[in-house]
């Protein structure tokens, strides 16, 4: 869904491609010696260190830009091993 009161400013007349963007993050891996990582897979981290960082998942599928918070539930935020640990902790005490 386009939200056209949302924009990103540059000296260019003409909008900016997002594959620019995705230009730019290559060439930055690539200058930083970082292995090639999707540029997609940026989201899927950021809503997975939200969720970390006790969001809630309703403003981390907002932010995201879902319809729907089953998309941001089931695609982009992905529980680690610690997660794991601390809720049977949690469970046990």
């Amino acid at each position: 869904m386009v939200k056209p009161e949302y924009f990103i400013l540059t000296n260019d007349d003409k909008p900016t491609k997002p594959r620019t963007y995705k230009n730019y993050y290559k060439r930055l891996l690539k200058k930083l010696d970082i292995p090639d990582l999707k540029f997609h897979g940026l989201r899927h981290s950021f809503a997975t260190r939200c969720i970390e960082a006790n969001s809630d998942y309703k403003t981390v599928s907002v932010i995201l830009g879902h319809l729907n918070i089953t998309t941001t539930l089931n695609l982009y935020v992905h529980s680690n091993k610690e997660q794991k640990k601390k809720s049977i902790d949690k469970m046990l005490k």
